[in-house]
């Protein structure tokens, strides 16, 4: 590949298209814009923001991702978690409803598609490994809990506010008394119908004999049935007389030119939680795009995906939407589909630009109820507490950063809870590596191998004493090993030569270097030899640039075995 079809990909694949391809991304396309296009308007629900912004924003953002990105399956729009932040992040900045909200999320989407941008090309990719999978495990569950409550106020046809369970749930009881009944009957009705249909509609139509492409297709459409049916009854029976909301007027065009807003005071109000946007969006849409291609051997180039999502950002910027990433139902559609090209994604785009000119007068009476029960159905499946029960039983330091992300995130919000996430994930790292694990080892008779002493029966000599250090030393541990060996060799011991077994050592910065040269020094004031074994090549070419070699007291040995043999024959032949 060229540097320059590197940087847009749809030059590449763009070479090889043919009719097959064609015909199968169609069929994709198709499919998954029948799936979007309820679900464009239920997120555009969930972010505050008139649905019409949802289609918006699952149209050039499509495009651009297609030239930019290197994921076949990979469909970009909006998703519910990063809904919710955006939700959460502007409703700080503006109130519901009004044109500086609209603005404070197009400039969310502009400095979100900046940043990714930012990461791509400098390839800065690897910062999203701060987010752990067990935080990210978390922080999801925690977001569907807090998304399906937020839309329980739309099924019940009430009035409340909130972004944390208890600020949601206090408003929700407290205007109990202003429940729709009809709304109730409606949203209750959709919901339980949605349910039905993603357990039990594709076996049903399987048994029918019914072929697999219809099957899929009748399985998707399932949201717009509910749509369908509940707009006509709303229509039908005058229902949003008697108190159900409905979409009401949905402007019937293509997406306009916006400009996100160029306020100092926004950018700086909105740039912690367009980060926290970025890092998320791009974890949940790369995860899902390596999946997808490594089930047909593809190769998925993360920090290209970074410039892929953030010109999607940017496209959602300027043309009327919000933040958008990879969505794991969607893609998972497209690519079961049959999606064999980024090109099902301009189909799609073309398909959900047709709705925006041709359709939206056909959701006015279309109520909220339908579009929560879409949400509430979509979201539950993220809600996984079995996390804790892994974490718990694999390793407790996990389990106490799911928690934390789970409980933070409901109580205090969702910026809140992944930021807090990553710090104590950051936190529980540095203080496991600040104790590594330093095992004292021994020869397994009638081999050249050593293993913890604890766990094997091993020859050992009481003069040589072997330490293998099994993780990198750098300022957070170096002292741990410092103080290790000088309470192995104390006064009145026999031993006369340590080594320090760095098999497993990658690294060893500055703060490292200084706690060995002061090892040798404590060790050659009370006449004990220091060595140094199975020492890696990169590793040994910064010490090298260092006196520790050149001081050290002992000698480099090649191999554990070597440094044994070598000691124990001396410490032999002396006695």
């Amino acid at each position: 590949m060229t540097s320059f079809s590197r940087y847009l990909p749809i030059l590449e694949w763009g070479r090889h298209y043919n009719r097959s391809a064609l015909s199968n991304d169609m069929i994709a396309a198709v499919i998954v814009t029948i799936m979007l296009i309820p679900q464009s308007l239920a997120y555009a629900l969930l972010a505050g923001l008139p649905p019409e912004a949802g289609i918006y924003a699952s149209i050039a953002p499509i495009v651009l991702y297609a030239i930019f990105g290197t994921s076949k399956a990979l469909a970009v729009g909006p998703v519910a978690v990063v809904s919710l932040l955006t939700a959460s992040a502007i409703g700080q900045v503006a109130e519901t409803g009004t044109a500086g909200y609209a603005v404070a999320a197009l400039t969310l989407a502009g400095l979100s598609g900046a940043f990714l941008v930012l990461l791509g090309v400098f390839r800065l990719g690897f910062l999203a490994n701060f987010l752990s999978h067990p935080v990210i495990a978390g922080f999801i569950t925690a977001s569907g809990i807090l998304i399906a409550t937020s839309q329980l106020k739309h099924i019940l046809g009430v009035s409340a506010h909130g972004h944390t369970l208890p600020e949601m749930l206090g408003s929700i009881f407290a205007h109990l008394d202003q429940i729709n009944w009809i709304t109730v009957v409606i949203g209750v009705s959709a919901t339980g119908f949605l349910f039905w249909v993603r357990g039990n509609l594709k076996p049903m139509l399987k048994r029918l004999g019914t072929g697999p492409l219809l099957t899929d297709l009748l399985a998707k459409a399932g949201p717009v049935a509910a749509v369908v049916t509940t707009t006509l009854a709303v229509w039908a029976f005058g229902l949003d007389g008697m108190g159900v909301n409905i979409v009401g007027d949905v402007p019937q065009s293509l997406p306009p030119f916006t400009v996100p807003g160029l306020s100092p005071d926004l950018i700086k109000s909105l740039l912690v939680p367009a980060i926290l946007i970025s890092v998320i969006g791009f974890v949940e849409s790369i995860s899902v795009a390596q999946t997808l291609a490594a089930k047909k051997r593809q190769r998925i180039d993360p920090n290209q995906e970074l410039i892929g999502l953030g010109a999607a950002n940017l496209g959602a910027a300027f043309t009327g939407g919000f933040p958008v990433t990879g969505g794991f139902s969607r893609s998972v559609v497209n690519f079961d589909a049959g999606s064999e090209t980024p090109a099902a994604g301009i189909y799609t785009a073309i398909g959900l630009a047709v709705a925006a000119v041709a359709l939206t007068p056909l959701v006015y009476y279309l109520p909220n109820a339908t579009l929560a029960a879409t949400i509430i159905v979509a979201v539950l499946s993220l809600v996984d507490f079995s996390i804790l029960k892994k974490t718990w039983g694999y390793a407790r330091s996990d389990f106490i950063a799911v928690a934390a992300t789970i409980v933070l995130t409901l109580v205090m919000g969702v910026e809140v809870g992944v930021a807090s996430g990553v710090a104590i994930s950051v936190l529980l790292h540095l203080y496991k590596t600040s104790r590594p694990h330093v095992a004292e080892v021994g020869l397994v008779l009638g081999t050249q191998h050593f293993r913890n002493v604890k766990r094997h029966s091993v020859e050992t000599n009481r003069h040589v004493l072997t330490l293998r250090v099994d993780e990198s030393l750098y300022f957070v541990n170096a002292r741990f090993l410092e103080d290790l060996v000088q309470s192995r060799v104390t006064t009145g011991c026999e031993i006369k030569d340590v080594i320090l077994m760095f098999s497993a050592v990658n690294e060893v910065d500055f703060s490292a270097l200084e706690s060995l040269e002061a090892i040798n020094l404590r060790l050659t004031d009370m006449d004990v030899g220091l060595h140094l074994s199975e020492v890696k090549g990169p590793v040994m070419d910064r010490l090298k640039k260092s006196h520790l070699i050149s001081d050290l007291n002992g000698n480099v040995f090649l191999s554990q075995y070597d440094a044994w043999a070598n000691l124990t024959r001396k410490k032999t032949a002396v006695e």
